[in-house]
């Protein structure tokens, strides 16, 4: 997952390149829904992770929650959420809690993310189902897109995700091969993500499968392009690419700011590649509404008679009329 900073940590901030400057959240839709989230006690990445995109994507009726408490088992040098022992501790009101409140908010799509949860037996798999399902049943309509972490590898918890028919399964590749054992924690693997994303695909090739990376953290071009190549073989339709920030001075330092014409020929080379749809650019998270809009606007759910490694539909929503986006100076 991208760079998350708890509510009540003090903004670290860098010099950044004028492309990564946005306007300030506003707006009736973005303080409508921030009143509900914040009412109905919801904890979610758009504001934990101050997103540069939290206003776009609230504008848009997107937004992603998060489950399973704010305490991480593992420790990413990226990410700033929480990391400890939650000993175990589920709250097992939380689906149904999840279900009702999102159902109150009018979304159009809703990402399901989650904390890694080595301390349960099924790495908290069990608890995203029964969020899913909560979610459906409050919200019929509503599409989902379940946000995981690897559960080591083991296949049945990420069946226990797929049995609940989210309309996307997602997994972060995070980073390239050489920067794995650097970056992620000791406990995730490149190609045990692959085989998780790998697996999902097999396992109900209709559903769409996502994954995302994170560049300017010490990967060199190619190793892109090689990560990008391993996450379509592994039958990934849904691809995003998006800058890495560093959260706190404790965390991994930014070696580059990516320039957006690289960001946009990487959307090229993967398009080539056979992705259904790949978001690329500066401020593309792994939770990015322009994604999500083209699976609403193909309703949810591939085509049948595309097979789970076909080219891209000609009839999608072309790439550069969501990624694209003006970028102002704050």
């Amino acid at each position: 997952m991208f760079p998350k900073v708890s509510g009540s940590e003090p903004i670290f901030r860098e010099r950044k390149p004028p492309w990564l400057k946005v306007r300030a959240p506003g707006g009736e839709r973005y303080t409508q829904l921030k009143e509900t989230l914040r009412g109905l006690d919801l904890n979610t990445v758009c504001e934990e992770a101050r997103c540069p995109n939290v206003g776009e994507c609230w504008s848009a009726g997107t937004a992603t929650v998060m489950v399973l408490g704010h305490t991480c088992t593992r420790g990413c040098r990226f990410c700033a959420v929480t990391t400890g022992s939650p000993r175990g501790a589920v709250d097992p009101r939380e689906p149904d809690h999840v279900g009702r409140a999102i159902a109150k908010m009018a979304l159009r799509y809703v990402v399901l993310t989650m904390v890694d949860r080595d301390d349960l037996l099924d790495g908290g798999a069990a608890h995203v189902a029964k969020t899913v399902r909560a979610i459906h049943r409050e919200s019929p309509g509503l599409l989902v897109e379940t946000l995981v972490g690897d559960f080591s590898g083991r296949t049945r918890d990420v069946d226990a995700i797929l049995a609940a028919e989210p309309e996307v399964f997602a997994h972060n590749l995070e980073v390239v091969r050489r920067l794995t054992g650097t970056i992620r924690d000791q406990r995730c693997n490149y190609d045990q993500s692959l085989r998780v994303l790998q697996h999902a695909k097999a396992a109900q090739p209709a559903r769409y499968v996502k994954s995302s990376l994170m560049v300017g953290i010490g990967e060199r071009d190619e190793e892109v392009v090689e990560a990008m190549a391993d996450l379509r073989g592994a039958g990934v339709d849904i691809v995003t690419l998006g800058q890495y920030l560093r959260p706190t001075p404790k965390h991994a330092p930014v070696k580059r700011y990516v320039e957006p014409e690289r960001f946009e020929a990487w959307a090229e080379q993967g398009r080539a590649m056979g992705f259904r749809y790949v978001a690329s650019g500066p401020l593309v998270r792994s939770s990015y509404h322009a994604a999500e809009a083209f699976v609403l606007a193909s309703g949810g759910a591939l085509p049948d008679r595309s097979p789970p490694l076909g080219p891209p539909d000609p009839g999608i929503l072309p790439v550069e009329s969501l990624v694209r986006r003006s970028v102002v100076e704050r």
